[in-house]
């Protein structure tokens, strides 16, 4: 794994980046990258075993399990500010520190079938929410306390969209890499 660059292991999607004049159709494509994430991501970790599950994506990174239980905590905190958004005037959200989390012994030890039932779940709810906004509500914006940033729910929707893609392809590049598949 030396010969592999950091960077891309890292960020095998590439970084974030928001272009706030997408149209219908990429807002479409995120919203069905949200809905489908579920069902991609049990289907390329449920039959690892607690060995691959229990090693890191990278190095010094998270293992495969924690990268799944990170998901659904993060998730779960959006799904939160979405709701906070469409309900409250820009709210200051609650940031979380999500390196503190995945230390936690529930991210480290806990079977990752709890966290894929719930983000299948979670999804599920998100998504009927998602694709009920009006183009009204998704401009309307929360503030993020990490450099008081306004955030719009149509960028949110971008954000998570590519999160979860991002840690997935973390998690493919690995079993591909391995030879798990």
């Amino acid at each position: 794994m030396e010969n592999v660059d950091l960077e891309f292991l890292k960020y095998p999607t590439g970084r974030f980046v928001y272009h706030s004049d997408t149209d219908e159709k990429k807002l479409k494509e995120w919203i069905t990258a949200l809905e489908e994430l579920p069902s991609r991501l049990t289907h390329l970790v449920s039959d690892l075993s607690d060995s691959q599950l229990d090693t890191a994506y990278r190095p010094e990174g998270w293992t495969v399990r924690q990268v799944v239980h990170h998901i659904a905590d993060s998730h779960h905190h959006s799904y939160t500010r979405f709701k906070w958004t469409l309900t409250e005037n820009e709210p200051l959200i609650k940031a979380y520190e999500e390196k503190d989390w995945s230390k936690l012994f529930d991210a480290r030890t806990a079977p990752i079938q709890l966290s894929l039932t719930y983000l299948t779940a979670l999804h599920a709810k998100l998504v009927f929410l998602l694709k009920g906004l009006s183009e009204d509500d998704l401009q309307q914006c929360f503030e993020h306390p990490e450099g008081n940033v306004k955030v719009s729910l149509r960028e949110n929707i971008a954000k998570y969209a590519w999160h979860g893609n991002h840690h997935f392809t973390q998690i493919a590049n690995l079993v591909k890499r391995e030879g798990w598949a």
